[in-house]
């Protein structure tokens, strides 16, 4: 297996030549919940919920295993239709309008093993009908700022977990969409790769700024990650408290997770989730 290169040298290339803002991204990119409600038959799954989150936010989600998390993610990114209550991104309301304003990356990579790295990272811009030696060629621009440089050609099987995910990032972040709906990205890596792909992907938001949604199981990570963090209850799944992250994406991970603040902001989130759990 390939391993991964040196995050601070990639962290490096992000602070020196930010992306600019693909022709797709709009300065008024927002997600708007007001009254939301959502069930499976007779399974209620989400109820009542209400959250904003402006243009170049980062939003976490946490909450118990089963509360709805992922339900809610797919509901902003347009891929189901909500029961109850409106789901707004970018002033558009019905799912078709939702799916053209986000790019959805699932749990799971989910990078096709019969495609090069660059060629799976192509995928939405040949998706929009553009040729491939000019897809290969905008995804190529970013694949040394991504930590991918000589990787190109190399097929999924012989990357690490973390250069995976690095792909199937660049390829939701190439889709040009305004808004990213990130569902738990990190949850299949080890603690060690999951923390350096943490402080990767702070970078990676430094240098293109995008309105972001993060469901993750990782209390830390939302807080890392994010502006602010929605604890939801167990299921059906309620805001049970917003915080405010206190150092959100600070160029040194280790040193900021440890800070009296951020241990009291995870503190004062574990209370919430237990007490959502009730």
């Amino acid at each position: 297996m390939r391993q991964d290169t040196s995050v601070a040298a990639e962290t490096k290339q992000f602070a020196t030549e930010p992306v600019s803002p693909s022709d797709g991204e709009s300065p008024v990119a927002a997600v708007s919940i007001r009254g939301l409600g959502h069930s499976y038959g007779d399974l209620q799954v989400i109820e009542r919920l209400d959250l904003e989150l402006p243009a170049r936010g980062v939003l976490g989600l946490v909450g118990p295993s089963g509360c709805g998390k992922s339900t809610l993610l797919e509901l902003i990114a347009g891929l189901q239709q909500a029961g109850a209550g409106d789901v707004e991104v970018g002033g558009g309301g019905d799912p078709a309008a939702r799916l053209a304003r986000c790019a959805f990356m699932p749990q799971r990579d989910m990078l096709l093993p019969w495609l090069s790295a660059i060629d799976n990272a192509a995928l939405a811009p040949r998706n929009r009908g553009v040729r491939r030696r000019a897809a290969r060629e905008e995804a190529g621009r970013l694949f040394e700022r991504f930590g991918l440089s000589g990787f190109e050609r190399v097929r999924p099987a012989e990357l690490s977990g973390g250069m995976r995910q690095r792909v199937a990032f660049l390829r939701t972040l190439i889709s040009g969409k305004p808004v990213l709906a990130l569902d738990e990205p990190f949850a299949s890596l080890d603690a060690i790769t999951r923390a350096e792909m943490q402080g990767w992907l702070a970078s990676a938001l430094k240098a293109d700024p995008r309105t972001v949604v993060l469901v993750s199981h990782d209390v830390e990570e939302a807080l890392y990650l994010s502006d602010r963090v929605a604890v939801l209850s167990a299921r059906p799944a309620r805001v049970v408290e917003e915080l405010s992250a206190p150092t959100p994406r600070a160029p040194d991970r280790d040193a900021a997770v440890t800070k009296p603040e951020f241990v009291a902001a995870r503190d004062r989130a574990m209370a919430a989730l237990h007490r959502g759990s009730k």
